[in-house]
């Protein structure tokens, strides 16, 4: 077919164009001009396609009378048309990352890549990715562009792939969609597309695409657009506008531009505009006359002189009829061809207001099935308009309505024929849904990826293999990947010889993704084949679900195995197998399908814990045979989850069984408990009935006698992470916990957290707002997140905060959605609950009906109030109502029929809340909409959690009310009210089961706490098993056989398939105790019974008559004569006793069951429904049968017992063997040892759960070293009671008590009181405790002794300490009673050896000195002696007094410089001599801060040249006359004495000896001897400064053995925590043998110095000594060793560098700090380099630390310490010119002013020192400089 090409240029030159040929018989783009048009000079005919019947096209004539004469074919547009530079105007259809779907006319669609936006946004792109950071004016096209905008498009290719579809390339880029523009073209009103190119200080400049031509937006004109967009404050880089040019300057160089959308919608192109054919643009809306009206469609005229058409999918389907010739319209451009000029045209009323967007249909429509839609109009070369039963209009094209071409019949596509067809798209640009009638597209299975779920087998066709897998195609539009692990059911290592490509296959979906149209298969037939549960999301992984799976890791720790949707789960080694494996990875293979079962799941964490051992467990009903080992405790920890049965329903909560625990264990589920949120509890409790089981709740307290447990999701997850405190001294001030309002009082609310703790939130903390009444704010049960404000440690108690502005974290949005999804989910498990019961037709209607559904209703009644009820067949047994609001403004009658749309329904009341609005009513396709983003919405209905609103596109969404758990209170103006609008953000957009979709109230500017939290791991089951229907009712006689006989029941065979049960208690009337009754009976036997009751098939619990259940329950019966003989009216009332029937005290028949030894009591069976257990200590008062219980009772065994209580389940009874435990003074009973506490007794467990204790001296009539050690936990022992008073209870094990006829000699009889002492007793006990009083004995548990020091020992002790040592609390010790002072209680005691006859407290060997002087040999001085004891008494206790009253400051005596590096301090002596001296001396002491190592001020020095210098002799004076007194006294011996002289000689010696004590006692006194350093060492064996006098003293008399023994033996005896003071005796250790030792000796001590000590400082003391003692050589080789081992440390390089600088080595200095940066951190550099410039300064050179400093500076001239620094060494070493260029340099760098201000402050300074007037002058002119430059700049 030959094609005419025409242009129309300008000057209205006509070009003619030669036909063309191609290489398909199709022609090409150019072919599609429709009609002809005649120019003056001459006429062309145009030709038709037949073929290509989709395009039509405008030209533009100089004249309209010439194009009315032109006969014109109109049609759709189709891919053939377009070509390379075609204008069209589209819609975005998705948003991805980089690329937008465009929606073109006629059904087409192209795609817009991320590079053809803008070239500003391409530009960024760029350098993003040059940069390889993400740049912050960079916005992804999500975040600028969204589904339902309109966009100028131009096409850049059209392109063939090689399946043969066609795929169109667009762009939106200014550049080529306005390249017929040009700056002189532009004039004012003009609407054109524009993109945010940069944004400036007043507006934002505009790429227009016209060269030449700057484009402004101020910002005011933006401002309306920016806030209805809600796409944040400002424009964003690449964002696209519709502009209306408002003014042209310069010629068209300059152009503002304005985007208001009042501007944009009125925007009309006018002939003013001077718009031509070559410039004219899509979305145009211009004014134009029908020129004719075809079938096909209508012929325009516009703009004066253009012509162009409007095929029959773009003509308003409202006024499709009424168009005539000459009419006026609104029409919109949507293409123009770049060489034909044919210009299209839409009348469709979305186009015809720029800036609108069109209509969008909901995604669940697509897909959907229309049984009925009826044919509008049939173009029998293009396709078929239908009439969905929805009343909107669709399109199906040709091919789409047959099979093939040959079945196809016209007939049948008349106007109103009824076809059943599919909804297979939607075209944006046409609002019209695409269909197909093809019966293979409506019975396809899969149509899109969201239509495939995980788990679905499916059918498609190898389309390639590759290396990661093999591709196969599902259908047309839907490919999925086998991975290579997933091609058989073993690794294929040649996969190409099993599968070629087009084989059809079998697949299983292993997940899919339709968001990233990503589909994962496995072709492993164990898969495909598997009739297991399907594991796809954690939340389904309920423990003993058993499905498939496939190995992915076999590791040593087990396997890890993956499940669908990459769900996975780990099988540790030890679930592998029955037999241990060694080694899994060469058992189990990557890609092994297995079959596992779920032990354990936490769908928070997601982790899974799954078994390969099926047949090990029990099956998932936990069958009482089947009990897996459970851990040994007595009671639930708090936090454990366990699984629970509903067994009974309380006004507050739940009764409820544990199953873990066999159901035995009977625990409370209080209603405000179930759920965070307060509705839901209601809810739940409302819909949870007897039997259902609530799976994993949490154990909230365990105090014994209740179990309470919880189902607060917030604080499962605050317990499961950690975030609670478990005791008070936990608590710290600022903590943020979960809890639950305990209690509300009028002054505030108590707050309980998990583990017990409770604090108080004062009302004034309580919230943000006043509160009036407490009680307003919360409720009893509430979850609130608290912060912890105070702590009062002494009355333990906790000061709260529950204002939202202090718990919160600054993200209310994510807070509120957290809380909002939460609720849903909740909501969903319980409507999941309701299916499952399905029993009432409203629990089902409840289940069916959602927001959002419409209804056919019928008005029951109006209410005066305006609201109305309605009733319905979907409605039945529910309340409808609509309140007066969603009437609208309808009126109705009762009787009338209307629709209605569902807005909430409250499954708590039954009630449907419905609205009649048009609003909402109204069917509109419904827009795709995106996450985050912000919509209006008016409030539709208020509930109690939440509030339904509905958004501009017609979708309801819920929001929530709360945004934050503490967030409870609102005054009348917060409320929400129906009605009004609020602005909301979209968090989740699709409907999935909640009928709505999730967003939040945007925004409320508040501080709200933001935590997420888990999900909820609940799902609620419900047990039901199927049973044997009977008609038997209770009273009935029955002859049955004999099945089988257990111990506590009898099996009996009523017929073949009913099975009925004797309880061992319906066997006999009379039952002999130790018997078994149920033993008397023998399989086979033939017996008559009546029947009693019935017993439920899965829980086995008694159920009564009434029950609903009774006629599918097992039968229960009796052979007790006196039953069988019973008339059957008396059964009606029940033969078995309730438990409420049975007294405390009463005595019972029961039998036993099993002995429980987990929980360590006798489970026993009084009747079929009566349960019992005995606890552990009243099974028997022989502490042998309590031992081993489980061995003497035997299962079925009668017992009778006593009734001590009932459980609160009214199920159990508390029975005792032993009659009721009486715990009275005098009686003996039985314990268990729960605690040994050393030094004080025992704490023992009695029967009843009560607790007593046992004192030390109670435990045995025979006290002995360790009480304890025959003893241990868990001990069962028989005790006396001493006394029970106020309910602590004191027991004596002592057997004089226990078995006083039998009991042996009593060695140490007890003491009650003080009568029980006699003075001049020995006794026995324990040290309490040494104060500086004495030391307190005790006696018994009531008394205590007193021993004063004096009779403790006979040595004089100074230090108490000595006595701790060898007197510890608990010391076992004779001692005699010296005195009893009855009044007031006191007993002195003594432990002297003389006293007692035992050993002293305090051994011989210690050298302490005794509490009397030598005794006088003369017996006639006998009486003076005792005068002289009392007088040394004396001056002993005054000398005691001045030890502690004039203790002075210790001062350090210095030595010469080569010193050991040890230093000893002294006490100051009284005399002033030594005082000045020590005045003198303080100004050369070292600091002690800067001196660790010691120095000693004996006068000795560890230099090897040492000199001999004399030890500081005590009062030599007086040591002088003493010998000279002595020698007068020797040469006057031979004299005779007369009487005078011998009493002058006595008084003498008396002084002397005086003297002498005083000395001895004087703190001041220096040793002299070994002993007195043996004696100081021994009162303080801390202190390395006596150890290193010790070392001195034996080093002063050249005995270097004994100093070394010395150190050894201090490094042995101080405390390992005086790590100080160890390593002060170590320095001198290595100091001496430096000195005196050799080279190996010193390493041996090095070596042992290092393992005892820090390393770095053992090896830095060592450097230190090998400098000072000029051994240079191992100094370095040490240095060079510490490099390698702590390369690390900063503080080994810099000392390591001012050694070698004190050496002259300047040169390995500077090679030093390169090895330093190279081995230090980065961070450490700047500080290196500078120390290292300092140190050169001191000891180097000093022109190379200037250098180092400028290099420094120049590379961070910001660091103002190193400027510092660099002034200040400078000042000190530098000459004044090098000062001034440095503060020259520093007050022109460009710092904060702060810190110029700083150096501007020391410059002046240094000028005011050093300087002259003219200086200062200078640098106060510079400042001011600096001064007014700044202000200028702030100014500008």
């Amino acid at each position: 077919m030959a094609s005419i090409e025409e242009n129309f240029p300008r000057g209205g030159i006509q070009k003619k164009n030669t036909e063309k040929t191609g290489k398909t018989p199709k022609p090409t783009i150019e072919q599609d001009n429709l009609f002809d048009v005649r120019h003056e000079e001459q006429s062309q005919k145009r030709k038709r396609n037949q073929e290509d019947l989709g395009k039509r096209k405008k030209f533009k004539a100089d004249r309209k009378a010439d194009a009315k004469d032109n006969t014109t074919n109109i049609e759709p547009l189709t891919i053939e048309h377009l070509c390379e530079g075609m204008l069209l105007l589209g819609c975005i259809k998705e948003v991805s990352d980089f690329e937008l779907v465009i929606s073109l006319p006629n059904g087409l669609s192209g795609f817009v890549p991320v590079t053809q936006i803008s070239d500003a946004y391409s530009k960024m792109l760029s350098k993003q990715v040059a940069q390889g950071e993400l740049l912050e004016d960079l916005h992804s096209l999500l975040d600028m562009y969204s589904p339902g905008m309109l966009v100028r498009c131009i096409v850049t290719s059209v392109e063939k792939s090689a399946d043969g579809r066609r795929s169109i390339k667009l762009s939106i880029n200014p550049k080529n969609v306005n390249k017929g523009l040009n700056a002189s073209a532009l004039t004012s009103g003009m609407l054109l597309s524009g993109f945010v190119s940069s944004a400036e200080d007043h507006g934002y400049l505009i790429d227009i695409g016209v060269n030449g031509t700057h484009a402004f937006l101020p910002r005011q004109k933006a401002q309306n657009y920016i806030k209805a967009a809600k796409r944040g404050p400002d424009l964003k880089i690449g964002q696209n506008l519709n502009c209306v040019i408002e003014e042209v300057k310069n010629e068209g160089r300059i152009v503002r531009l304005s985007v208001d959308r009042s501007d944009v919608a009125a925007s009309l192109a006018t002939e003013q505009q001077n718009w031509t054919l070559c410039n004219l643009l899509p979305g145009l809306v211009v004014k134009a006359k029908v020129q004719k009206v075809d079938p096909l469609g209508i012929k325009l005229t516009f703009l004066s002189s253009f012509t162009g058409v409007v095929d029959f999918m773009h003509v308003d389907p409202d006024k499709s009829i009424n168009y005539s010739p000459n009419q006026v319209v609104k029409a919109c451009i949507l293409s123009v061809h770049p060489t034909s000029k044919v210009v299209r045209l839409t009348l469709r009323q979305a186009f015809l207001n720029p800036g609108g967007s069109p209509n969008q249909l909901s995604n669940d429509r697509i897909g959907a099935v229309v049984e009925e839609s009826t044919v509008k109009a049939f173009y029998k070369q293009f396709g078929a308009i239908f009439e969905l039963d929805d009343g909107t209009h669709a399109f199906a094209r040709l091919k789409h309505l047959s099979k093939n071409r040959k079945s196809f019949k016209p007939a049948a596509f008349k106007a109103g024929c009824k076809h059943k067809s599919r909804i297979i798209d939607y075209s944006l640009m046409d609002e019209m849904c695409i269909l197909s009638l093809k019966y293979q597209v409506i019975g396809a299975r899969f149509l899109q990826y969201r239509d495939i779920h995980t788990g679905d087998v499916v059918q498609g066709r190898v389309l390639a293999l590759k290396p990661i897998g093999m591709q196969v195609k599902v259908t047309d539009g839907i490919k999925g990947l086998v991975p290579s692990m997933h091609l058989a059911d073993v690794i294929l290592k040649q996969p190409e010889k099993k599968y070629k490509i087009g084989d059809e296959v079998r697949c299983r979906v292993l997940e899919c993704n339709p968001a990233e149209k990503k589909l994962f298969l496995t072709l492993k037939k164990t898969l495909i084949q598997s009739k297991l549960p399907i594991l796809s999301n954690y939340e389904d992984a309920e423990p003993g679900l058993i499905t498939h799976g496939f190995v992915v890791c076999a590791r040593e720790f087990g396997c890890i195995v993956k499940f669908y949707n990459d769900v996975k789960g780990l099988v540790p080694k030890n679930e592998l197998s029955t037999e241990p494996i060694s080694c899994p990875d060469k058992v189990f293979h990557e890609g092994q399908v297995v079959k596992v079962m779920v032990l354990k799941c936490e769908p928070e964490q997601e982790r899974l814990l799954l078994s390969f051992k099926l047949s090990s467990r029990s099956a998932p009903e936990g069958k009482s045979e089947h009990t897996p080992k459970k851990k040994q405790e007595v009671k639930y920890q708090i936090g454990e989850m366990v699984d629970v049965k509903v067994l009974k329903k309380k006004e507050n909560g739940l009764e409820v069984s544990i199953l873990e625990d066999e159901g035995n264990v009977i625990a409370s589920l209080p209603t405000v408990y179930l759920s965070d949120f307060v509705a839901n509890c209601k809810l739940l409790w409302h819909c949870l009935q007897e039997g259902d089981v609530l799976p994993r709740v949490m154990c909230l307290s365990d105090k014994g006698d209740r179990i309470i447990l919880c189902r607060k999701s917030a604080v499962i997850s605050a317990v499961q992470e950690e975030q609670v405190v478990r005791n008070f001294s936990e608590i710290q001030p600022g903590m943020l916990l979960t809890g639950y309002v305990r209690n509300i009082m009028h002054f505030g609310v108590f707050v309980e957290f998990p583990f017990g703790v409770t604090g108080l939130a004062p009302k004034v903390s309580m919230s943000d707002k006043f509160v009036t009444d407490t009680k307003d704010h919360f409720v009893v049960g509430q979850t609130v997140i608290a912060k912890v404000m105070s702590i009062d440690e002494e009355k333990q108690r906790v000061l709260l905060n529950l204002k939202v502005s202090e718990c919160s974290s600054g993200n209310p949005a994510a807070e509120s959605f957290s809380l909002l999804n939460q609720y849903f989910k909740e909501v969903k498990e319980i409507r999941n609950l309701l299916k499952r019961k399905g029993e009432s037709g409203i629990a089902r209607s409840l289940c069916e009906l959602m927001p959002g559904k419409e209804l056919q209703l019928v008005v029951q009644d109006v209410n005066e109030d305006g609201s109305a009820l309605f009733s319905g067949n979907c409605v039945k047994g529910l309340t409808v109502t609509a309140t007066r609001y969603h009437l609208g403004d309808k009126s109705i009658a009762p009787g009338e029929k209307t629709k209605g749309l569902v807005l909430h329904v409250d499954a708590l009341t039954s009630k449907v809340y419905i609205s009649l609005r048009e609003e909402l009513l109204k069917q509109r396709p419904k827009q795709q909409l995106t996450e985050n983003s912000q919509h209006s919405a008016i409030v539709q209905h208020i509930a109690e959690e939440f509030a339904i609103v509905s958004l501009e596109t017609g979708q309801l969404a819920a929001i929530p009310i709360a945004s934050h758990f503490n967030d409870t209170f609102r005054f009348d103006s917060e409320k929400l009210k129906v009605g009004q609008t609020i602005y909301a953000t979209l968090k989740m957009v699709k409907v999935n089961d909640h009928g709505v979709l999730l967003a939040v109230q945007d925004p409320a500017k508040k501080n709200v706490f933001v935590r997420v939290r888990k999900e909820s791991e609940t799902t609620l089951e419900e047990m039901l098993a199927a049973a044997v229907t009977h008609t038997l009712s209770v009273g009935d006689i029955v002859t049955g056989t004999v099945k089988s006989v257990k111990p506590t029941h009898v099996t009996v065979a009523i017929d073949d398939k009913l099975t009925g049960s004797i309880h061992a208690s319906r066997i006999l009337d009379e039952v002999s105790i130790g018997s078994f009754p149920t033993y008397t009976l023998k399989a086979g036997q033939k017996v008559t019974a009546r029947v009693i009751g019935g017993r439920d098939v899965n829980t086995h619990r008694y159920l009564p008559i009434t029950h609903p259940h009774f006629t599918r329950s097992i039968p229960e019966l009796s052979i007790r004569p006196s039953e069988i003989e019973g008339k059957a009216e008396t059964m009606k009332d029940g033969t078995l006793k309730k438990p409420g029937l049975y007294d405390v005290g009463q005595t019972v028949t029961c039998f036993v069951k099993k002995y429980n030894i987990l929980k360590n009591w006798l489970e026993v069976e009084v009747t079929p429904n009566i349960r019992g257990r005995v606890p552990h200590l009243m099974l028997s008062l022989s502490t042998k049968v309590l031992k081993h219980p489980e061995k003497n009772f035997k299962n079925g065994q009668a017992l009778s017992a006593t009734v001590t209580g009932t459980g609160v389940t009214k199920t159990n009874l508390f029975l005792s063997l032993t009659g009721i435990p009486s715990l009275q003074q005098g009686t003996i009973t039985v314990g268990v040892i729960t605690k040994m506490i050393p030094h004080i007794g025992l704490t023992i467990t009695l029967p009843g759960g009560k607790t007593g204790k046992v004192s030390i001296f109670h435990l045995s009539d025979k006290y002995t070293e360790n009480p304890l050690s025959d003893f241990k936990i868990g001990k069962v022992v028989r005790c006396y009671i001493l006394a029970n008073e106020n309910g602590k209870i004191q027991l004596s094990l002592r057997q004089s008590r226990l078995n006083p006829r039998n009991s042996s000699k009593v060695e140490d009889a007890e003491i009650t009181s003080i009568k029980d002492v006699k003075k001049g007793q020995l006794v026995r006990g324990y040290v309490k405790s040494v104060t500086p009083s004495g030391v307190f004995f005790g006696l018994s548990a009531s008394l205590q002794g007193r021993i004063l020091f004096q009779n403790v020992s006979a040595y004089y002790v100074q230090k108490h300490s000595l006595y701790e040592k060898y007197l510890p609390e608990g010391k076992f010790l004779t001692a005699k009673v010296l005195g009893v002072n009855k009044k007031e209680n006191h007993v002195e005691l003594s432990l002297l050896p003389e006293d007692t006859g035992m050993p002293s407290v305090l051994p011989e060997y210690l050298g302490l000195p005794r509490y009397s002087a030598e005794e006088e040999k003369r017996e006639d001085d006998k009486e003076k002696r005792e005068e002289l004891k009392r007088k040394t008494k004396q001056r002993r206790g005054s000398s005691e007094i001045e030890q502690e009253a004039k203790r002075k400051k210790r001062k350090v005596c210095p030595t010469d410089e080569n010193d050991s590096g040890i230093e000893v301090y002294y006490r100051e002596e009284e005399d002033g001599d030594q005082e000045e001296e020590a005045a003198e001396n303080k100004s050369k002491i070292r600091k002690r801060s800067e001196a660790p190592r010691l120095q000693v001020s004996t006068g000795f020095t560890w230099d090897e040249d040492m000199k001999a210098v004399d030890m500081a002799v005590l009062n030599q004076k007086e040591e002088s006359s003493e010998s000279e007194e002595e020698e007068e006294n020797l040469q006057s011996k031979p004299k005779k004495q007369t009487k005078k002289e011998k009493e002058l000689e006595k008084q003498k010696k008396e002084k002397e000896l005086c003297k002498l004590e005083a000395a001895l006692m004087d703190p001041s006194r220096q040793p002299q001897s070994a002993d007195d350093f043996d004696r100081l060492v021994l009162s303080s064996p801390n202190s390395s400064i006596l150890w290193l006098q010790y070392m001195a003293f034996h080093l002063q008399a050249t005995e270097i053995e004994k100093a070394r023994a010395v150190a050894e033996r201090a490094l042995k005896t101080i405390c390992f925590r005086e790590e100080q003071e160890k390593l002060n005796v170590w320095v001198a250790l290595l100091n001496l043998e430096n000195m005196y030792g050799t080279e190996e000796t010193l390493m041996k001590v090095f070596e042992r110095a290092v393992q005892y000590n820090e390393p770095l400082k053992v090896f830095q003391h060592l450097c230190d000594i090998y400098a000072s003692s000029e051994k240079y050589k191992q100094a370095e080789e040490l240095y060079h060793t510490m490099l390698r081992r702590f390369r690390q440390e900063k503080s080994v390089w810099l000392k390591y560098a001012s050694f070698l600088l004190k050496q002259g080595q300047t040169e390995a200095t500077h090679r030093l700090l390169e090895r330093a940066l190279k081995a230090l951190p980065t961070k450490e550099h700047v500080d290196v380099i500078s120390r290292f410039a300092q140190l050169e300064f001191r000891f180097g050179d000093t022109e190379h630390a200037k250098a180092l400093f400028d290099s420094t500076l120049n590379s961070y001239p910001k660091r103002t310490d190193i400027w510092s620094i660099y002034m200040d060494i400078m000042i000190k070493h530098g000459s004044q010119k090098e000062v001034r260029d440095i503060f020259e340099r520093v007050i022109h760098l460009n710092l904060a002013p702060k810190k110029m201000k700083f150096f501007f402050k020391r410059y002046l300074d240094y000028e005011k020192k050093y300087g002259t007037e003219e200086t200062v002058l200078a640098v106060k002119t510079a400042a001011l400089e600096y001064v007014e430059a700044k202000s200028s700049l702030a100014d500008t």
